[in-house]
């Protein structure tokens, strides 16, 4: 899948994806699933509710934003809370994806999107994931001429209290 990914997004159509109902639709099938799994709330920073479009595969799009709320969920405590926060800044559609888990390593910001990294939580057995969702979600927001961008969330004493995935599309 992610050595066919340039060629198959060269070959899609682009169309006009509306991400807000999209997150919603994440987060209300997490949300109704399993009640110990961390809630999903999605946020509209400086009151966007309309333009929320970007040009692209949906299909694909739908996938990055799968693959970083799926990997904030498996870092998150249960029963914690996974905050989407979209914010329209000129003609970019910012959305941040902030967890309550351990957040990034230090030094890992970057690394975290090269193909087959993968640092896992204790709880989980080995070999679950291929350390694969991260880079192909950086290749299709490259494509969509969109950035994906790693942080720790930090509180005011500078404790790590969680990751941050920024993603940063271009609106129509």
């Amino acid at each position: 899948d992610a050595s066919r990914l340039d060629a198959e997004l060269s070959r899609s159509e682009n169309k006009p994806v509306n991400i807000g109902p999209m997150l919603s639709t994440l987060a209300d099938i997490n949300n109704s699933s399993d009640q110990t799994k961390p809630k999903i709330k999605i946020k509209h920073a400086n009151n966007i509710t309309s333009n929320m479009c970007v040009i692209g595969v949906e299909g694909r799009l739908a996938q990055v934003f799968q693959n970083v709320v799926n990997n904030a969920i498996s870092f998150s405590p249960k029963n914690g809370r996974i905050i989407i926060t979209l914010t329209c800044e000129k003609a970019v559609l910012r959305v941040d994806i902030d967890d309550e888990g351990p957040g990034i390593p230090y030094g890992a910001e970057l690394k975290i999107f090269d193909r087959f990294y993968s640092q896992r939580p204790d709880k989980e057995k080995f070999g679950t994931h291929s350390g694969l969702g991260l880079n192909i979600s950086k290749q299709v927001l490259e494509a969509h001429d969109g950035i994906i961008i790693a942080s720790n969330r930090k509180s005011k004493n500078n404790k790590i209290v969680g990751a941050k995935f920024t993603i940063r599309l271009p609106l129509i």
